[in-house]
């Protein structure tokens, strides 16, 4: 079952017309959710004005992930993720480790997308493309998509999901209606994470650690992660304790300390942190130093999916981060 807000956003964007829809918002949002909850409505046999019925053949289709008129275009990770199946050579060349899986929409297989956007729907009620992470396509992806989302087959609707809007083509984003995605209130989140297994003393301490983002809180308890050991990382990061990072990939631990840094530059600024308790943190470093070690963090946010050694580049990046709190600068109240 949706959560309520996903449930509400479709409705709302059912009632409208279009033929191409763009989903964007900050990740945790549920972007690939409503996204996929549009598709499902769209090649429902029997769809109500909320979305689709889940009991026709069609809605069983689309949740064994074998539907003839949805084609999903995703990098082959994130397929991999949310169980959906490869295309027989991908899967084969993968297998045989002749390469690895794909962070990035191929463009391969967003000519096989065109391709099935000319084809005649097999069900008879159209057919629809889901592209998420839509930011994740490459120049000549975006370009192999963008002459059929100019002039789409009568038949065929798309729907692209996105945390990261601004890296879209302009021409692609020109040609969808745009939707910003709703933003839930923590009432609501709460609820919806205990319903997904989170205990009750937990939930308010991950939905904290996620920013207010329910499913990026939901994704941290299934990885294990605990409130009480998040709130418990900005003083280890702080003494060089780089266990407090142990399990983190790169990518994880640029995140929780990019968080650590923005908090504590909020207190600088005499304002109330987002991601920690106030007591959960370190006395801050002076702006000037918290500024600098921020400059660094998004530069190494940049490459961050390919270091060469992820044990080291953790020891570095917690090193980074002691010098940085314990800078000739620091502030102390």
């Amino acid at each position: 079952m949706s959560a309520p807000w996903i449930a509400a956003q479709t409705g709302a964007l059912l009632a409208q017309r279009g033929h191409a829809w763009l989903l964007q918002g900050p990740s945790g949002l549920g972007q690939y959710s409503l996204g996929l909850e549009l598709v499902r409505a769209w090649l429902c046999d029997q769809p109500t004005p909320q979305g689709a019925c889940g009991k026709c053949g069609s809605c069983h289709a689309v949740d064994v992930r074998t539907h003839a008129d949805l084609c999903v275009l995703m990098p082959e990770t994130v397929m991999q993720e949310l169980s959906w199946p490869l295309s027989e050579k991908a899967q084969a060349d993968i297998d045989d480790k002749k390469r690895k899986a794909s962070k990035e929409i191929r463009v391969d297989a967003m000519r096989d997308a065109v391709e099935f956007a000319q084809r005649t729907s097999a069900r008879g009620r159209g057919k629809a493309v889901l592209v998420y992470p839509a930011e994740r396509m490459n120049q000549i992806t975006a370009n192999a998509l963008l002459k059929t989302l100019e002039e789409p087959p009568g038949d065929v609707r798309f729907v692209l999901a996105t945390e990261a809007a601004h890296q879209l083509l302009p021409t692609i984003r020109s040609r969808c209606i745009s939707h910003t995605m709703a933003w839930p209130d923590s009432a609501a989140s709460l609820e919806w994470l205990q319903a997904q297994g989170v205990s009750a003393p937990e939930a308010p301490e991950l939905l904290r650690a996620a920013g207010g983002r329910p499913e990026d809180a939901a994704q941290s308890a299934r990885a294990g992660r605990s409130g009480k050991s998040w709130a418990l990382l900005p003083k280890a990061v702080a003494r060089g304790d780089v266990a407090a990072v142990a399990g983190f990939s790169p990518a994880q631990a640029v995140d929780a300390l990019q968080k650590i840094c923005h908090d504590l530059l909020c207190l600088q600024a005499g304002a109330e942190p987002r991601f920690f308790a106030p007591a959960d943190l370190p006395p801050p470093a002076s702006v000037p130093a918290l500024s600098a070690w921020w400059r660094e963090l998004a530069q190494t946010a940049r490459t961050v999916e390919h270091p060469f050694n992820a044990g080291l580049m953790l020891e570095a990046l917690v090193s980074q981060a002691h010098n940085a709190l314990h800078s000739s600068h620091t502030a102390r109240p």
